[in-house]
């Protein structure tokens, strides 16, 4: 059971557990409607309940519960829903940084001081889940505000919505997209062209880097090596896998282990020639 400290409108209240003292955000379909400070109330079966216990990067949770529009933090437990929807389990503690985010990002649009994302291609391919769930916002705040909210904000806000399904701060994600768009620079420049993004060997390449950074961050090696048999029979990707390696290693601030780049060679071959037939590492 919880009492109520401060209704912030019909579908969200402030309350204390009966149990543990401590204060929670309910939300819920009607669940502030017509009630009172000190009254009690329980949740329902489809509420949610956030701790406010949580600190974040931009401010504890209940700094920005007291600071920002309750909408907000309506339309942010939507993002979640629909993310919970596609990933099952996820954290629901980013609601809050989340909410905060969508604030300043409608702030800013209506300032008309809309920011540029160069990211945004490569955060829809490497999370194009997220992405899809992010996007619901957009109907949501043209309807609430009358504004409509560009791709490369919907790719800020898939971040939110990856470091919720995964252990990745919105910082970190970030940094790998970053990696990832270096990478396809330095074998474009090498090509002479644009990669077409839509292509499976594309596809793989971008996942392949990503993993990549996972594995150089987590400590993990790989079991073998195709650094000989690649820098002899494919030297010119072989040396571009080098330079790739070294400059994704000061992104991220992480060595890479030396097998990483026969194996980002071979997945710039496909890009690059398409001689190798291979579809398996």
């Amino acid at each position: 059971m919880y009492r109520i400290g401060k209704v912030l409108n019909h579908n969200a209240v402030l309350a204390v557990n009966a149990e543990d003292g401590k204060q929670y955000l309910l939300m819920g379909k009607g669940i502030g409607f017509g009630k009172k400070v000190s009254e009690r109330v329980e949740p329902g079966e489809d509420s949610r309940i956030y701790t406010l216990q949580a600190c974040e990067e931009r401010g504890n949770a209940d700094e920005i519960v007291k600071t920002i529009d309750p909408e907000f933090l309506e339309i942010s437990n939507l993002v979640l829903d629909e993310a919970e929807k596609v990933f099952g389990h996820i954290d629901r503690n980013i609601l809050f940084p989340l909410a905060d985010h969508l604030y300043y990002a409608v702030e800013r649009i209506k300032k008309h001081e809309q920011i540029s994302n160069p990211l945004t291609e490569d955060i829809r391919i490497l999370f194009h889940m997220e992405y899809k769930a992010a996007s619901c916002v957009v109907p949501v705040l043209e309807q609430k505000f009358g504004i409509t909210i560009g791709d490369d904000e919907v790719g800020y806000i898939a971040l939110h919505v990856h470091s919720a399904i995964d252990d990745d701060k919105v910082s970190d994600a970030m940094k790998t997209a970053r990696a990832v768009r270096e990478c396809i620079e330095i074998v474009e420049n090498a090509m002479g062209k644009r990669i077409d993004v839509m292509t499976l060997s594309y596809n793989r390449l971008m996942n392949h880097v990503r993993y990549m950074i996972v594995r150089a961050l987590s400590g993990e090696k790989l079991k073998m090596s195709l650094n000989d048999y690649m820098s002899v029979k494919y030297p010119e990707e072989f040396a571009m896998a080098e330079k790739i390696c070294e400059q994704i290693g000061k992104t991220i601030g992480c060595t890479l282990k030396d097998a990483e780049t026969g194996y980002l060679a071979m997945h710039i071959c496909r890009v690059t020639s398409g001689e190798l037939d291979s579809d398996e590492e």
